[in-house]
């Protein structure tokens, strides 16, 4: 079995309602999905985390070096591109194109031998995952302190037992909004807040120890991810798990993460650290460390299928225990009309639980309608 083809999709979805996290307004969601096809007939499916065009870019530039290579060879293909970009791309949108790669790879893998990827990737620890819900955005009208909490609280009722609250807003109303979401949620919803970055460490300790009493679950990417010195003053200063990890890139990168002991919770997102063989590794690099791994999950249903295939292998956080504490899946409730209708049968969530696909590769038929219908055209 050789690849024969290496094709890239751009998909993009006008909003109904523009959102923002503490660094930008969204009105348009966007997806860059990776196609692989082999002289068997075989088509794995990818997916590239970060900004569409440019990964579309990296991904077409290595497409000839694919071309006439056995698509079972997931580690050399690889350390081949690895290597080959090594002087320009150990981090950023290379590694997101070869992750989307890597990712339609392991699908190819999956439905040649016709299992799932968790059973080449050691066999499922897990059939299902827990998942919390990521949401609460601001939006253009409104009052946060009314529509946040009400959001949090649907998400309650569908099932989900955590949910992530965006801050990043100013330390005064970020205290503010989360003691609203906690008031609304109550105190057996788990409850995690994430800044994307937005502060220094002097406003992000400020911040958490104004949440400190509100039980949260983590304080996700306090500060800016190059500042594993103000991760360390975070992490040292706060009863607060500090979080991190979906702007690093492979275990090289999540080496020097680690080493500093500066996160208690890495998130490497599937799609951009290096894809399901460089994640595996990193989830193998965490467990040593004693750090908890649960991936950044922020993408279309190829994306989630991905994370869900790599969390049904990561050990428990507490392994030894008779309680453990498992990994948790990033389930974004958002809209993005790409997510689901890129997918013949979406993945969905029972109760705030989602079942690991078992169908061959990732799990899941891509509806080829759909892809065509959200298409960019040149």
């Amino acid at each position: 079995m050789i690849i024969t083809a290496v094709r890239t999709h751009i998909l993009e979805a006008r909003l109904s309602q523009p959102f923002a996290y503490s660094r930008a307004w969204y009105d348009t969601r966007t997806a860059m999905v990776v196609e692989i096809e082999t002289d068997t007939g075989l088509t794995g499916w990818g997916e590239c985390y970060g900004p569409a065009r440019m990964t579309a870019a990296v991904v077409q530039s290595v497409a000839p070096w694919l071309t006439g290579e056995d698509p079972l060879r997931t580690d050399y293909l690889w350390q081949m591109i690895y290597a080959r970009l090594r002087d320009h791309g150990q981090k950023g949108v290379v590694i997101e194109g070869l992750s989307g790669i890597d990712i339609a790879l392991w699908d190819i893998k999956g439905k040649h031998f016709g299992v799932p990827a968790h059973r080449l990737l050691g066999g499922p620890l897990r059939t299902e995952v827990q998942a919390y819900a990521t949401g609460l955005y601001r939006r253009k009208s409104g009052d946060p302190l009314r529509y946040l909490p009400e959001e949090a609280a649907l998400y309650v009722a569908e099932g989900f037992r955590a949910v992530k609250l965006k801050v990043g807003f100013g330390v005064e109303e970020d205290a503010a909004v989360t003691r609203a979401v906690r008031e609304a949620i109550g105190p057996d919803i788990a409850l995690m807040v994430d800044a994307n970055h937005a502060y220094d460490s002097i406003a992000a300790i400020r911040l958490g120890k104004l949440i400190e009493p509100y039980d949260i679950g983590w304080f996700e990417e306090p500060v800016p991810p190059e500042d594993l010195a103000g991760y360390r003053a975070v992490k040292a200063a706060l009863s607060i798990p500090v979080a991190g990890g979906e702007c690093e890139f492979t275990r090289f990168g999540f080496r020097e993460v680690l080493t500093s002991q500066s996160i208690d919770i890495l998130q490497p997102d599937t799609c951009a650290a290096g894809g399901l063989s460089e994640c595996k590794k990193i989830a193998d690099m965490a467990e040593a460390f004693g750090v908890r791994y649960n991936p950044h999950v922020w993408g279309t249903g190829i994306a989630i299928a991905a994370s869900l295939q790599l969390l049904a292998v990561i050990p428990a956080h507490t392994p030894v225990s008779l309680a453990p504490v498992q990994p948790i899946l990033e389930f974004d409730r958002t809209e993005h009309p790409v997510r689901q209708s890129i997918l013949l049968q979406p993945i969905e969530h029972a109760g705030g639980v989602v079942r690991v696909p078992d169908g061959p590769g990732l799990g899941v038929e891509i509806d080829r309608a759909a892809l065509a219908r959200f298409a960019v055209r040149p």
